[in-house]
């Protein structure tokens, strides 16, 4: 065995055994409040993808799409399609703001999509739910975020694990959650004038 195989043994072993003993200390389990938000792209791509790990797992789960109403995404085509038993799919908007300019309607819409929300959260049946753009109309004030914290830390059941996606995220939410990722953008295509591509952001 060479110097540098022999290096690296050593240091591998080192961090196993720090791991291992850090691994000791968590037990706890608990139903997460999971924030995904920033200027940067995958943030729903994300939720999506742990919607993919709770079907594997034999999870139940439940997507209520806020926002982006019936726009013809491959998340929604896949599991309203393929994996309608497994996840329940709920679409509450009406489509992007600038689109509808309807505040009221926007509004009543988001308001749909919160109760559906609350009903597939509470159920004991559903064990993860994607709130997918919800940061969005709690952004524009559409949604009361303290009703909607107070709901998630009151009211959600103790094993049920809640994804929030969309940019701009409140600091209440932010304050309330277990785990927050933020996504950043360093560069984008739409800069260069190429527009949003099947397969890669729908």
């Amino acid at each position: 065995m060479d110097d540098l195989t022999r290096h690296h043994n050593e240091k591998m072993k080192r961090i196993k055994a720090a791991r291992d003993e850090m691994m000791k200390t968590k037990t706890e389990e608990k139903g997460l409040i999971i924030v995904h938000t920033g200027a940067g792209k995958g943030k729903s791509s994300s939720g999506f993808g742990m919607i993919m790990r709770c079907i594997a797992h034999g999870m139940p789960c439940a997507v209520v799409q806020f926002i982006k109403g019936n726009w013809n995404t491959g998340e929604k085509s896949l599991l309203r399609t393929r994996f309608d038993q497994e996840c329940r799919f709920f679409v509450s908007g009406e489509g992007f703001t600038w689109e509808t300019q309807d505040r009221e309607r926007d509004v009543a819409a988001a308001q749909r999509g919160w109760r559906i929300a609350q009903e597939q959260i509470l159920d004991p049946a559903i064990r993860f739910v994607l709130l997918d753009e919800i940061n969005i109309a709690l952004r524009y004030d559409y949604l009361d975020i303290d009703e909607v914290v107070n709901f998630l830390l009151t009211r959600k059941p103790a094993m049920t694990h809640v994804c929030l996606t969309g940019r701009n995220a409140r600091p209440e939410l932010i304050e309330a959650a277990d785990l927050v990722t933020e996504m950043t953008q360093v560069k984008h295509p739409f800069r260069d004038g190429i527009k949003a591509q099947s397969g890669i952001e729908f």
